[in-house]
């Protein structure tokens, strides 16, 4: 079936992964390994996902200059149009504005989903599904748009989205986002019920989303706006070089979906992981009986030792006694042992290797 040539997407994958450290690295991050064993790194895999509803010529990779070669070694079927390059890291506002004017001076009437690079999606046809529900809304009217995921516990990593419930349409206003609360009011959230997580999947218009930058981020806006005539020309690189770390550090989410009146929410069909720690990659690999998730060894002895994970840096015997619930992560140069109680201090501890040894571990 031929796809909407007015259907494109945004795939964020410039992000440096630091809490699967050791493994993601800055010189080869979380979105560039086979996390989950399928053969195909998530990148691919989200790649292959968008591919499903967008033409493929239509998907953009958003990343890292430095990132480049990797991303056309994993995605060799793209084309350099195809690559959108930050000379700087300015988290994901001025990305998307940059991607969105590209898009824009190319396609006047394009719809676009922004999605992340590393997340966990194992009903592929459900998302499809909902992101043409999706698109169709954006189509008929000039709103930014966001998946919510229906909370399965009070999860304090994950920011929350509160909604105006409707009998009439799936579509539904958006309150308010909060980002991150503590336990206890993450435990409010869920006992309202109309609070979903905050999956980071947008979509919209590009005409749709640049009005909201003009309106709410004009000092960004008109920085970019000014390089427009070099944007998909040769004259980009230069532009971006001399200009893009002029742009604040600041995400989409404080940009403008916090400041934006037409925001909407559709309850994704779909079970969702954003894949951000050890812990959550635990939670969608099968365990055996001992409920211990082994990634890449060879053998695996267990001695009184349950719900572990164990990652090495290839096919070896690994032999737990007396461990429950840890994190095990070797690679060459690297063994990382850490309770997935405190799994959320593997950035700290990746911050004290770096500092005490270098940037080798960085």
């Amino acid at each position: 079936m031929k796809k909407n040539q007015n259907y494109y997407a945004i795939l964020m994958a410039g992000g440096v992964g630091s809490r699967f450290w050791p493994v993601s690295r800055a010189s080869y991050p979380k979105q560039f390994h086979d996390m989950l064993g399928t053969g195909k790194s998530l990148l691919q895999s989200t790649f292959s996902r968008l591919e499903n509803s967008i033409p493929s010529e239509n998907i953009f990779i958003l990343t890292n200059a430095n990132y480049q070669n990797l991303v056309k070694e994993q995605l060799p079927q793209i084309s350099d149009r195809q690559l959108v390059l930050e000379p700087a890291m300015r988290n994901t506002a001025p990305c998307i504005l940059l991607a969105s004017l590209k898009i824009y001076k190319e396609n006047p009437n394009a719809l676009m989903v922004v999605a992340p690079s590393d997340h966990w999606i194992e009903d592929e046809d459900a998302f499809a599904k909902d992101l043409q529900i999706s698109f169709d809304a954006c189509q008929r009217q000039s709103i930014l748009m966001t998946l919510g995921i229906q909370p399965s516990f009070p999860n304090t990593g994950y920011g929350y989205i509160k909604s105006i419930d409707s009998e009439k349409t799936p579509i539904l206003a958006v309150e308010k986002f909060t980002e991150k609360p503590d336990y206890a009011t993450a435990k409010q959230f869920l006992s309202e019920g109309n609070y979903t997580w905050n999956a980071g999947i947008f979509i919209w218009s590009a005409k749709a989303i640049l009005e909201a930058f003009q309106t709410f981020q004009n000092e960004m806006f008109c920085l970019f706006e000014a390089g427009k005539e070099a944007f998909n020309t040769r004259g980009e690189a230069d532009f971006l070089e001399e200009n893009y770390a002029k742009a604040p550090n600041i995400s989409i989410d404080y940009a403008i979906l916090e400041k934006a009146n037409n925001i909407f929410m559709l309850t994704a069909s779909f079970d969702w992981s954003d894949l951000g720690t050890w812990g959550s990659l635990y939670e969608e690999l099968p365990k055996n009986e001992q409920e211990n998730v082994a990634v890449n060894t060879k053998q695996l002895i267990e001695i009184n030792a349950s719900k572990n994970i164990v990652r090495t840096s290839q096919n070896k015997l690994v032999v737990l006694e007396g461990i429950n619930n840890y994190i095990i992560v070797e690679t060459d140069d690297a063994l990382v042992i850490v309770s997935k109680d405190k799994e959320q201090d593997i950035k700290k501890i990746r911050n004290q290797a770096i500092k005490e040894f270098g940037d080798l571990y960085k």
